[in-house]
């Protein structure tokens, strides 16, 4: 018997509609997501690609610091377990694996960003001003 390794690329180009201004993208921080905390289809994309199991978590997620546990949840401004205060934005596209409990991404806490085009959704008078918060301006 003869094996044939097969190799396959796929690249994706993240929609970043959201963003409207390069400014606070080189100061991304790392983060790590809950996902229980995500809404599949409103803040993840299931991988319709057959040669790509992973599905992806939506570059312009807002999201907020979950107190008990420090990581990241979808910004919730009726939440009391920390998500109700934002801490920035998803700045990337982060690929994982169906079932993962966590999972890496990048945070643009600094930043103008397009209210109108925030996956999910977000309003802005829901979000309270903080000095040594995240620093977005909404347009």
């Amino acid at each position: 018997m003869t094996l044939q390794p097969i190799t396959t690329s796929t690249s994706y180009t993240a929609d970043r509609a959201w963003l409207a201004a390069l400014h606070g993208t080189d100061s991304t921080e790392t983060i790590t997501l809950d996902m229980s905390k995500l809404t599949a289809g409103t803040h993840t994309a299931a991988s319709t690609d057959s040669t790509q199991p992973y599905s992806r978590v939506l570059s312009g997620v807002p999201v907020g610091k979950i107190t008990a546990s420090g990581l990241y949840g979808a910004f919730d401004p009726t939440a009391a377990d920390g998500r109700q205060n934002l801490a920035g934005h998803v700045f990337a596209e982060a690929l994982f694996a169906p079932g993962s409990p966590k999972v890496p991404a990048a945070l643009l806490w600094h930043g103008v960003v397009v209210a109108a085009k925030v996956p999910g959704g977000i309003d802005p008078t829901k979000v309270t001003p903080s000095v040594t918060g995240p620093q977005i301006r909404y347009v």
